[in-house]
């Protein structure tokens, strides 16, 4: 954790992107892990090593259709004597000489170590001629745990849980497991010019988007307990419903009024609702005023209001926290590629700009204002500039961010 003099300098100046995103891995803890049943449970990550309870296959099986057999070296004719389906409970036993047909995923019978598949067979009367010169004893049929032996770690903690490992899971018999649970978030919208979309709007009024764009990005990722509240640039009312999402959420994202003007009431209600502010302002663009605070294991941000900077902040510093808590990358992913066009920007500020990659070069596009969405919307990628460059060339190699559907 940051103690408080390290805290009072962050407050204080504006600090890098690298700062801020370092403050966040200190500051942000894996949520407690909770047991739910595993069918609910991709993309989660298990919280704890898991054992098998028993060998899988737990009796010897055959892995085709065909015939089982003890085989003899030599011995090309059997008298089929009976069958064997899957799931049938009565254990069957055969003598040499003798054979069953057998189905994928029945159990061998005592006697049998060998299965014959049904295209290299010959049946006529009764009797079974192999056809098969390569078959080998132990031929087609699965061994007593050739999955996985009794007691032997079937995943271990930290492991993703994929649609594979939950099937795995599945076919060892596990039904429930102790996961990093998905965050509960809510969201608070600021601002007394807003409006809702689908009401008629008076002078002065915009649509609010924030809290659509950030429930869409929230859906994304597969969270689904999220609360949104409203308030008015009112540091009393800031204030209450702050503390009503504290009561039982992982996570607040309020957007607007974090900058410093008259109206701008985060910060202050951070002191009201006894948020330990982390930082305030980095050295970025668009989303400088971002703040970031904690209370105890919870997490506050407070975004910018212009729609392009909550977006391009959330991405950049909301997802990779909310990886974070549940135990998992969440980061955008990173790629190196060229640029086709120059590009110039000032020193001071690293900026994340609105950009196409095409799988072979990066164009950054035109529209990059903070306020502007519809230059997002032809994006799959933000091109960063640090913040000491000051013009890169056609055919330089940058880095950029692949946005989550383009990853």
């Amino acid at each position: 954790m940051v103690d408080d003099l390290s805290t009072h300098n962050m407050m204080e100046t504006m600090i890098t992107v690298e700062e801020a995103l370092h403050l966040i891995n200190q500051q942000v803890l894996p949520l407690t892990p909770v047991q739910i049943d595993l069918k609910d449970a991709v993309g989660l990550i298990i919280a704890e090593d898991i054992f098998a309870d028993l060998s899988i296959p737990a009796f010897p099986q055959s892995s085709m259709d065909g015939y089982a057999f003890a085989f003899e070296e030599g011995v090309t004719t059997y008298s089929i004597v009976g069958e064997v389906a899957a799931g049938n409970h009565h254990l069957l036993t055969i003598e040499k000489g003798a054979a069953v047909r057998i189905f994928t995923g029945a159990a061998v019978p005592s006697g049998a170590d060998t299965v014959l598949m049904q295209e290299k067979a010959q049946v006529a009367s009764g009797q079974l001629v192999v056809l098969d010169e390569k078959l080998k004893l132990g031929d087609n049929v699965r061994s007593i745990g050739a999955e996985i032996q009794k007691e032997s770690v079937a995943l271990i903690k930290g492991t993703l849980l994929t649609p594979a490992a939950i099937g795995f899971l599945a076919g060892i018999g596990v039904s429930k497991v102790i996961v990093y649970p998905k965050p509960k978030v809510g969201i608070l919208v600021t601002g007394n010019e807003l409006q809702k979309p689908g009401s008629p709007l008076t002078y002065g009024q915009v649509y609010e988007s924030n809290s659509y764009t950030l429930i869409a990005a929230l859906h994304q990722l597969q969270l689904n307990q999220i609360k949104v509240l409203y308030a008015p640039d009112d540091l009393e009312q800031l204030t209450n419903r702050l503390n009503e999402l504290l009561v039982d959420c992982d996570m607040v994202l309020i957007t607007g009024g974090v900058s410093v003007g008259d109206y701008d009431f985060t910060l202050a209600s951070f002191e009201e609702c006894n948020v330990h502010p982390i930082f305030h302002k980095i050295k970025q663009k668009p989303g400088k005023p971002l703040l970031f605070g904690t209370k105890e294991a919870q997490l506050v941000f407070g975004l910018p209001g212009n729609p392009a900077s909550v977006l391009t902040c959330f991405y950049e510093y909301v997802l990779p926290a909310i990886g974070l808590l549940m135990h998992v990358n969440c980061s955008l992913k990173q790629v190196a590629a060229p640029i086709n066009h120059d590009f110039k920007k000032t020193i001071g500020l690293t900026q994340f700009l609105k950009a196409v990659y095409n799988g072979v070069d990066v164009t950054v596009q035109t529209g990059q204002e903070s306020f502007k969405l519809s230059s997002y919307t032809k994006a799959n990628c933000l091109a960063i500039f640090p913040e000491q460059c000051s013009q890169v060339f056609a055919g330089d190699i940058i880095t950029i961010h692949l946005l989550p559907h383009f990853n």
